[in-house]
């Protein structure tokens, strides 16, 4: 009555025997999952799965079934390589994966160190911002000195807006100042040479 009442595991049930109390097979393949056994069976059969358990001792059968299961059903799916094949893929893509984390890290240092370089950049400007106050005002000042109130309105607006750069547009008015005080200086001398007196007219 008690083995009538009681479902045999899956091992038992596909071999067609009567399961027993001491089964080896009856707590890692229930009745529920047929096809385990089948599959173990298939691969591996039934006797060597057998020979096998009763080697272990009872807390290692667990994972050696399950071993067997995961191995049995990648060597249906793949008669060729079987579970070796999954673990070649999974150790190409762990390389791969490592590669990726390498360059991450060589992208993460460069980055890094443009950050640290950018900050002494700003700061030296940020020196020559502090600097710049001073030499303008003596820009300005020579701009006074060297022409008059018209040319300097001319150099602001060519500082200010128009892009030009008033460095160069100092350096023309300045050759061309020096030329005209070069010109006046050879009128007087050619003049004192006729013994005359050349006017100068008014600007």
């Amino acid at each position: 009555m008690a083995s009538s009442s009681t479902s045999p595991c899956a091992a038992c049930k596909f071999l067609r025997r009567k399961c027993q109390p001491e089964c080896v097979f009856a707590p890692y393949f229930p009745p529920d999952q047929p096809q385990k056994f089948a599959n173990v069976h298939k691969v591996f059969g039934a006797s060597n799965v057998t020979k096998l358990l009763n080697e272990l001792q009872p807390h290692q059968r667990e994972d050696a079934v399950n071993s067997l299961a995961y191995e049995a059903d990648m060597r249906l799916r793949d008669p060729v390589y079987g579970c070796v094949g999954v673990i070649s893929l999974l150790q190409h893509q762990l390389r791969q994966l490592q590669m990726d984390l390498s360059c991450a890290k060589s992208e993460l240092s460069k980055y890094q160190n443009l950050g640290i370089s950018g900050h002494g950049l700003i700061a030296h400007h940020q020196g020559i911002n502090l600097l710049g106050g001073g030499a303008a005002r003596d820009h300005h000042h020579f701009h006074h000195q060297l022409f008059p109130v018209n040319q300097q309105q001319v150099i602001r607006a060519f500082d200010g807006g128009n892009g030009y750069d008033a460095g160069s547009l100092l350096a023309v008015n300045m050759s061309a100042s020096i030329g005209q005080l070069g010109g006046f200086q050879q009128s007087r001398t050619g003049a004192a040479a006729d013994g005359r007196r050349t006017p100068v007219e008014p600007s």
